[in-house]
């Protein structure tokens, strides 16, 4: 018997699968506003401090989320689409395996490495002490985080985004006042500071695992998984991780980049770093929707790819993918009209706005290719082929790094020489990702 998916028209599904976690990722949009509202009424060096530890922050929710996440949902909606039940149901505990282990993981990188490299990026004073105050609480719940990631991937990679999905917007209804009360305080109360960010998402984190963790026991993967009575394989690991370490090394790179772009900024001093930590926020926050769109596309292509309806593999992805490059297209360049407003929601201080509106004006417009090629990632984690999305974070990577260090140390180009840069690298990316697709569409190996 065929999955429903494989023969749903393709407008229809992709609106139930990724419409739930789309609008789930228009409301972390929101959320992240008020977190780094929260943040800037804390001072520039709060502003500072996030920025240092936000890429790694991002690093491990795109890894858990985008990455190893999509290799987990890409495991399950192949399984289904060939019609091995016990396999599926095999997943959940090998997914348990792998979601905890990585998240120990980052426990301990956060409190061993860490500080140094925060030191390595620019970070000094006080705006180095509040990226450590934040960072050791907010990765002490790391296992956590990746649990519920990889809860959610399953449900997901089974054809239920709303679940996830929903579970997810109530997350964010209870962390947003709570973090702006435990960082701000009230009533006479001072608050907790940045470390009230970081207890704020604990809860609302584990709050999320559990109602996730209810939700696959009570069947709705359409089985009820196991822990106990089943043989952890070498082969189910590799169905999770073929995908997810290549998809993983894409995300990685992707965020090394951000990473080493910040070091480079830092150089420029306290005001510069916080300026580029409100810009590139906008970008952490229209990444979410290729996510939402992109997720959606991972369960429709990894069951077609299960299946071996290599056509409708590639249609789905095409389909996605330019309601991605319109959408976020479409946002990138209505703030880059605005771009002061934009700081103004952050800041009122002259050079962090200044050096804001520099990143945004030379960024946003070309979150158009950013968002195509994003996109195709995921839904290339669908077809299990993530050489080409691998080879174009590799090339972004070397053209970000190498030229934007060319344009500090031998051009003397300043900020806006590095911003023109990562303009570049988004603009390449795209091409590098939606050229090889459309030359060469996916097909079977055999």
């Amino acid at each position: 018997m065929s999955h429903p998916l494989l023969t749903a028209p393709i407008g229809h599904s992709l609106l139930r699968l990724a419409g739930p976690t789309t609008a789930l990722m228009v409301v972390q949009i929101f959320v992240a506003v008020a977190e780094t509202w929260y943040v800037g009424r804390l001072g520039r060096d709060a502003l500072a401090g996030l920025a240092l530890v936000f890429p790694f922050m991002a690093l491990m929710l795109n890894v858990a989320n985008g990455g190893m996440g999509g290799g987990v949902a890409s495991a399950m909606a192949r399984a289904l689409g060939a019609g091995r039940t016990e396999d599926a149901r095999a997943l959940v505990l090998h997914a348990l395996v792998v979601g905890l282990a990585i998240g120990v993981g980052f426990t301990a990188f956060a409190l061993t490495l860490a500080p140094s490299v925060y030191g390595l990026m620019g970070g000094k004073g006080n705006a180095l002490a509040q990226a450590l105050a934040l960072s050791n609480l907010w990765f002490a719940g790391a296992a956590l985080a990746w649990v519920s990631s990889f809860f959610a991937a399953l449900l997901r990679g089974s054809g239920d985004s709303a679940t996830p999905a929903r579970y997810g917007l109530l997350a964010s209804l209870v962390y947003v006042p709570l973090s702006g009360v435990l960082a701000l305080g009230g009533a006479g109360w001072s608050g907790l500071g940045i470390q009230g960010v970081a207890i704020a998402s604990l809860v609302a984190t584990t709050l999320a695992l559990v109602l996730q963790a209810r939700s696959l026991w009570r069947g709705r993967l359409g089985f009820t998984p196991r822990l106990t009575g089943i043989r952890l394989q070498g082969r189910l690991f590799g169905e999770i991780l073929k995908v997810g370490i290549m998809g993983s090394v894409t995300s990685i790179t992707g965020n090394l980049t951000a990473i080493l772009v910040t070091g480079l900024i830092g150089s420029f001093g306290t005001a510069a770093l916080a300026g580029y930590g409100i810009g590139v926020r906008l970008e952490y926050m229209v990444a979410p929707l290729a996510f939402g769109i992109g997720t959606g596309l991972t369960t429709l292509v990894g069951v077609a790819a299960g299946a071996g309806d290599w056509r409708r593999a590639n249609k789905v992805a095409w389909i996605g993918s330019l309601i991605s490059f319109v959408t976020i297209g479409a946002i990138g360049w209505m703030v880059a009209l605005l771009p002061e407003a934009w700081a103004r929601l952050f800041t009122a201080e002259p050079q962090v706005i200044a050096a804001s509106v520099a990143y945004i004006t030379r960024v946003a417009p070309f979150y158009c290719m950013f968002g195509l090629g994003l996109t195709l990632y995921f839904a290339s984690q669908g077809a299990g082929r993530m050489m080409t999305p691998l080879v174009a974070s590799l090339v972004r990577q070397g053209i970000v790094t190498v030229c934007g260090w060319l344009a500090v140390e031998r051009l003397g180009l300043g900020l806006h020489g590095v911003f023109a840069v990562l303009a570049a690298g988004m603009f390449v990316y795209g091409c590098l990702i939606a050229g090889p697709l459309l030359i060469r569409p996916w097909r079977s190996r055999r």
